[in-house]
């Protein structure tokens, strides 16, 4: 009971897309209309609006941390904890109350790993920002830290109901990041920090 109370509670608080809310606030275009179309604090970056594009990151953040880390303090095992993570990124990525239209996930996976051990998600961060320096692309640096996040996981934490969570975000992660890959392949994929565009087909 307490498992699907918390995973719901969780979702719900994932589902806030303040990638959305943050530019209602800031009276900007709401990012799911330019750019990328992706509700995430890169496509915000976009706006111009740097402090809209940090309020998002954070927010997005800590809709990930914030359950996870409740969880944890009530006491409940590891697979509880671990069912909370993933289901506060599923609402990010299938928010209720944005028609199930969300962002990818990236900040919103950051959180949560780094509520479950701040080292597993320290290290992580420090994979997709040294990718992200070398590169500027956003989209290359959440891959490959997805990539690394379960190696990172087994090899400092060791195997249990955590390395599936982490597995299956990482998995999630990849594959809304299909049109990132193509665009990536075809040269085409927009930097951090360029200039918002019209919504891209």
């Amino acid at each position: 009971m307490l498992c699907a109370l918390g995973a719901v509670a969780a979702y719900l608080i994932g589902s806030l897309s303040f990638a959305v809310i943050v530019s209602r606030l800031f009276g900007l275009a709401d990012p799911r209309t330019y750019g990328s179309g992706n509700p995430g604090a890169t496509n915000v970056l976009r706006s111009g609006n740097k402090g809209a594009a940090i309020l998002t990151l954070l927010f997005d953040a800590l809709k990930g941390y914030v359950p996870v880390v409740v969880a944890q303090q009530l006491g409940l095992d590891t697979l509880v904890v671990t069912v909370v993570g993933l289901a506060a990124f599923i609402g990010h990525l299938w928010p209720v109350f944005f028609r199930f239209v969300g962002g990818k996930g990236v900040a919103t996976a950051a959180g949560v790993l780094l509520g479950f051990a701040p080292g597993l998600g320290g290290l992580v961060l420090l994979v997709w920002l040294g990718v992200a320096a070398l590169t500027r692309y956003s989209s290359l640096a959440a891959l490959i830290a997805a990539v690394a996040a379960p190696a990172i996981q087994v090899w400092g934490w060791g195997q249990g109901p955590m390395t599936a969570g982490v597995i299956l975000m990482s998995a999630l992660l990849i594959w809304r990041h299909a049109a990132n890959i193509r665009k990536l392949l075809q040269g085409q994929e927009s930097k951090i920090g360029q200039k918002a565009t019209p919504k891209q087909p």
